[in-house]
């Protein structure tokens, strides 16, 4: 399981890049996408919606259920990964490339961790 050090974490398990432009991508980790097993579909929301910290902006259907994604961060949709609904499988082959949303104009933000403190984390689920 790998904790890219470039990434801040939820307790949730999703990781967030924020980027120098104000600008943050949002996806699941690793150890979620292991967790969920093979991911077979992922819904979106739509560019322009807004995404609240802390609460679900996207799910995720798995071979073994349908699970929430929650928003590290308070904004507006920017861009949505469409590759993700051809080929949700992607999420378990590459989590830290297959970002879900770009989120823009960002007021708040949720709990994060830095690596080391969320693979500690991991280490207690």
């Amino acid at each position: 399981m790998t904790f890219p050090k470039n990434l801040m974490y939820t307790k949730t398990h999703e990781w967030v890049l924020l980027n120098d432009d104000g600008t943050a991508l949002v996806g699941i980790t690793d150890y979620a996408q292991d967790q969920l097993g093979d991911l077979v579909f992922v819904n979106l929301p739509e560019p322009g919606d807004t995404v609240t910290a802390g609460e679900s902006f996207a799910d995720v259907e798995s071979v073994k259920a349908v699970s929430d994604v929650l928003s590290p961060v308070t904004g507006e949709v920017a861009e949505i990964n469409e590759v993700l609904a051809d080929e949700p499988q992607r999420m378990n082959q590459e989590p830290y490339e297959s970002w879900f949303i770009k989120v823009r104009e960002i007021t708040d933000r949720a709990e994060l961790m830095d690596a080391d403190a969320y693979q500690a984390f991991v280490a207690t689920c």
